[in-house]
């Protein structure tokens, strides 16, 4: 039988020839090993455990057809919690992290210990509404997503994590305009990806669509959020978005039409790249 070191080695070799990335591989059976309580590095050169190496050859064809390493562990994790994820939601990115950490940053400087009535708009997996809540306790969180599967994640990782959020389903602000709800912080991560764009086949092939490109421009849900948004936002509120790199100049502009009289103003994540749009009434 194989060692722990051997099955890697096996298929590093298989995924360079193929263009994938041959560190997947070790980070594959790292994450196996750890659901089963075994050390990878202390235990390297020993045989491998016959329920790690079950589910290492159940989940490597699905790595070599490209599929998300993520998927085929079925979870992630997210600010430090762990995150189910699977065919029905995107698999959040660090810049997404960034985005949470902005926001936790703006609640200490303008709200520090006060409640504040928060909504995550697109939550998807739940990811950000999630850690917000997680992290700080004043925030009273909605989470919203205009897909069913979406949501039925998203719920069983509040539940995962202990988390108390009350979760709508409905496009972009629909929910919260018809019940009513007004928020003192909206956030959204939405689908930015222009129509035509070429993306990666990994993300192309297995993510959801409807979460991933925001029409001709990319810029369709923003107008969307921006046109509505005084529907459900207090005086004096905050809103927060994850965007492209390459959209700042486009919507700055768009921002500026919508909130003439706001503070505007994008910020950089930890690799210099336009990445959060931050909008202070």
């Amino acid at each position: 039988m194989a060692t722990y070191n051997q099955l890697i080695h096996q298929y590093r070799d298989l995924f360079m020839k193929k263009s994938l990335s041959p560190e997947v591989v070790k980070a594959f059976v790292f994450e196996l090993c750890n659901e089963f309580g075994i050390n990878l590095y202390l235990d390297l050169d020993k045989e491998a455990d016959d329920r790690v190496r079950k589910k290492f050859d159940d989940g490597i064809e699905r790595l070599l057809n490209d599929e998300p390493l993520n998927y085929v562990l079925g979870y992630t994790y997210f600010y430090g919690y762990k995150m189910i994820v699977n065919e029905k939601v995107l698999i959040p990115r660090p810049e997404t992290e960034e985005l949470t950490s902005l926001i936790l940053s703006q609640y200490d400087e303008y709200y520090s210990g006060q409640d504040v009535e928060v909504c995550d708009v697109g939550t998807g997996s739940g990811a950000i509404a999630i850690a917000l809540k997680k992290e700080e306790n004043h925030l009273h969180v909605y989470a919203s997503d205009i897909s069913k599967d979406a949501l039925e994640v998203a719920k069983e990782n509040a539940s995962l994590n202990d988390c108390e959020i009350t979760f709508f389903q409905g496009s972009m602000l629909e929910p919260y305009i018809d019940n009513d709800i007004k928020v003192d912080i909206l956030v959204s991560n939405p689908p930015y990806i222009k129509q035509n764009e070429n993306i990666e086949h990994s993300v192309y092939d297995y993510e959801p669509h409807v979460a991933l490109f925001g029409g001709e421009d990319g810029l369709r849900f923003y107008r969307e959020i921006f046109e509505n948004a005084h529907k459900i936002m207090k005086e004096h509120g905050m809103l927060f978005f994850e965007i492209g790199y390459d959209q700042k100049e486009n919507l700055t502009k768009l921002a500026e039409q919508y909130f003439p009289d706001a503070m505007i103003k994008v910020f950089k994540d930890i690799n210099g790249k336009d990445r959060m749009l931050m909008i202070k009434q």
